[in-house]
C-alpha cells in the first residue's frame, strides 16, 4: 500500500504507543506525536492599552511580562486555523520549514560590536592583573 506521508503524519519513530494530549481547540483526543504544537509569545495586555499602562506606572522602567503558552491541535483545527495548509503531493516531499518573514535592516537595533576598551571589565577575583603592551602578547608584558 502506498504511503502519503513519509513519517505517516506522526513522529513516532521506534516508540510504539504514545500518550494523547487534548487539542487546544476543540477538546479532540490525539495523540502527541501527531498533533500540531505551537509555542506563543504575547504580551500580557494588549497593544492598545500598553502605553496607558506605562504612562500610570509608578516604576519607570517596568517591562510587561509575557504569557507564554504551548499550544496543541489536531489536524483538523490546525488546518482551519491555517496554522497548516494544504499541500499538494509534489510540495509535501519538501521537508524544509517555511521562510520566517525578515524585518527590514532600518528595524534591527543596533550595537556596539567593535572592541572593548581597556579595562573595561575587572579582573577575576585572585587572579593576576595583565595588561598587554601594545602589540605585545599578554605573557610578554606580564614579565
Amino acid at each position: 500500500m502506498t504511503s502519503k506521508r513519509r513519517n505517516n503524519g506522526r513522529a513516532l519513530h521506534g516508540r510504539g504507543h504514545t500518550n494523547p494530549v487534548r487539542c487546544s481547540n476543540c477538546g479532540r483526543c490525539v495523540a502527541k506525536d501527531k498533533a500540531i504544537k505551537k509555542f506563543i509569545v504575547r504580551n500580557i495586555i494588549e497593544s492598545a492599552a500598553v502605553r496607558d499602562i506605562m504612562e500610570a506606572s509608578v516604576i519607570p522602567e517596568y517591562h510587561l511580562p509575557k504569557i507564554y503558552m504551548k499550544m496543541q491541535y489536531c489536524v483538523s483545527c490546525a488546518i482551519h486555523s491555517h496554522t497548516v495548509r494544504v499541500r499538494s503531493a509534489k510540495c509535501r516531499r519538501n521537508r524544509e520549514p517555511p521562510k520566517r518573514p525578515q524585518r527590514p535592516q532600518g528595524d534591527r537595533p543596533q550595537f556596539n560590536r567593535g572592541p572593548r576598551p581597556a579595562g573595561a571589565r575587572p579582573a577575576a577575583p585572585g587572579a593576576p592583573a595583565v595588561v598587554a603592551a601594545a602589540g605585545a602578547p599578554a605573557a610578554v608584558a606580564a614579565q
